[in-house]
C-alpha cells in the first residue's frame, strides 16, 4: 500500500507548490506568503455552488481576510469574463487573486490579476514576439492557484488562453510574472470529478507532456519532465477514471498535469493548433479535443519523431517499444477511458475544414510542430480526424 505521506511536500518547481491531501487548509497562509490580504476568488459557476469553494472562502475569512467571489467564467473563457472580473477586482479594492478551479478558471483568474494594473488593452499582450514587455510589471497583482482538475497545469503556467469573440480565435496572453506565487495542489479537491471529466483533463496532461517531448527544440530539462509525466499518465489515469477516490492516482495525475505545463515551455504543436479552433468556434472541451486529434497528429509527425517515440516507449514500459506500440497504447487508452475516435463526435463537419485549417495555420502552436505545417497539411490532418483514418 502506497504511503500517501510520501505524496506530500513543499516543492519549488517552477514555483512554490504545497502538494498533498488536505492542504487547502493552508490557503490563508499561502495568500499571506504571496502578500495577499484582500483576495478575489475566481472560479467557474459550477464550482461556485460546491462546498469546497465555500469552505475555501471560510478559511480566508477566519484568518481575517476580506474575500469576495467572482464566478462568471465560461468553459472557454472570453474577453468579457476578464473585463467583468476586473470590475469586481477594482470595485472590491482587492490586492490579489485566488485562482480556483480547472484550466479555464485558472487562466481567466491569472489574466484578471495580470490586467489589474495595466492601462493598455488586453490583446496588446498577446504572446507575439516581445509584446509582453509592454506590460507594467508593478501593475500585476499576485495570484495563488488552487487546481481542482488534473489537466492543463495552468497553476504553474505563465499565460492564460482567452477567446476573442470578435474573431472566434483563442489568444494566449503571456507574461513571465503571470506565474502564480504559490500553488495549493490538494488531490482531495479532484476526487469529485466525474469519470468523463477525469478522462478529458487527464488526456490534456498527456497531450502537454507528449507534445512537449516531441517538439523540435533543444530543452533537455523539458524532455525529462515530459517523459516522466507521460509515464505517470500511463500508470495512473486509468485508475483515476475507474476509481475517483483513489488518492494515489489523483495525486500522481495532479503532478503529471503540472509537469506537462512545465514541459511545454519547450513548445507545443499540431495537437493544440488543431484543437484551438474547435474550442473557439464549437466550444468543445480542450482536453477532450486534444485527446481525439492526438493519434492522427502522431501519425502525421512519424517521420520526424519516430526515434524519440521509441525511446519514450521504452521508458514508460511498453511491451512493444516501437512507434506502432506507442500509437496502439494511445488508442487503447482512449478506448478504455471513453474518448471518442473522431472529430465528428465533437460536432465538427467537413464544412468546417477550410476555416479551421486557416485558423490552425496561424495558431502560435503550429510553429512548434516537428513537421512543418501550413493550411494543406492541417487540412490533411482534419480530414483524417473526421474520417477516423490513421
Amino acid at each position: 500500500m502506497l504511503d500517501l505521506q510520501k505524496l506530500r511536500g513543499n516543492w519549488n518547481y517552477p514555483t512554490a507548490i504545497r502538494f498533498g491531501a488536505g492542504r487547502i487548509k493552508e490557503l490563508p497562509a499561502a495568500c499571506q506568503a504571496a502578500g495577499i490580504t484582500r483576495p478575489l476568488l475566481v472560479t467557474d459557476p459550477g464550482l461556485a455552488k460546491l462546498p469546497m469553494v465555500d469552505e475555501a472562502m471560510k478559511f480566508c475569512a477566519a484568518a481575517g481576510m476580506s474575500v469576495s467571489l467572482f464566478a462568471d467564467v465560461k468553459a472557454n473563457p472570453v474577453a468579457r469574463n476578464v473585463e467583468d472580473g476586473l470590475k469586481a477586482f477594482r470595485c472590491g479594492k482587492h490586492d490579489g487573486v485566488i485562482a480556483f478551479g480547472g484550466g479555464s478558471a485558472l487562466d481567466c483568474a491569472k489574466v484578471i490579476a495580470f490586467m489589474s494594473g495595466q492601462t493598455r488593452p488586453m490583446w496588446d499582450f498577446e504572446d507575439i514576439g516581445d509584446w509582453w514587455t509592454r506590460a507594467n510589471e508593478r501593475g500585476i497583482a499576485p495570484t495563488v492557484a488552487v487546481p481542482t482538475t488534473a489537466g492543463t497545469g495552468s497553476e504553474v503556467g505563465r499565460a492564460g488562453v482567452i477567446t476573442d469573440e470578435a474573431t472566434h480565435t483563442k489568444k494566449i496572453i503571456f507574461h513571465p510574472k503571470m506565474m502564480p506565487r504559490v500553488v495549493i495542489a490538494d488531490p482531495e479537491l479532484t476526487v469529485g470529478l466525474p469519470p468523463h471529466i477525469t478522462a478529458a483533463t487527464g488526456m490534456d496532461a498527456l497531450a502537454h507532456n507528449l507534445e512537449a517531448y516531441c517538439a523540435p527544440f533543444c530543452h533537455p530539462y523539458a524532455d525529462g519532465i515530459g517523459a516522466e509525466g507521460t509515464r505517470l499518465v500511463k500508470e495512473y489515469l486509468p485508475r483515476a477514471v475507474k476509481s475517483g477516490g483513489d488518492l494515489a492516482a489523483r495525486s500522481y495525475m495532479l503532478a503529471a498535469a503540472g509537469m506537462g505545463a512545465t514541459a511545454f515551455q519547450k513548445g507545443l504543436g499540431a495537437i493544440h493548433a488543431l484543437s484551438h479552433p474547435l474550442g473557439a468556434v464549437l466550444d468543445t472541451h480542450h482536453g477532450l479535443t486534444n485527446a481525439v486529434v492526438m493519434p492522427y497528429v502522431l501519425q502525421f509527425n512519424r517521420p520526424a519523431i519516430e526515434e524519440r517515440i521509441v525511446r519514450l516507449a521504452r521508458y514508460i514500459g511498453l511491451t512493444d517499444a516501437t512507434f506502432n506500440g506507442m500509437l496502439d497504447w494511445v488508442l487503447a487508452l482512449r478506448k478504455e477511458i471513453g474518448i471518442p475516435h473522431t472529430l465528428k463526435d465533437l460536432g465538427m463537419s467537413a464544412a468546417h475544414i477550410d476555416k479551421f485549417s486557416e485558423m490552425a495555420a496561424v495558431d502560435p502552436c503550429a510553429g512548434g510542430n516537428p513537421v512543418k505545417v501550413g493550411v494543406p497539411e492541417l487540412k490533411q490532418m482534419y480530414v483524417a480526424c473526421l474520417d477516423g483514418r490513421l
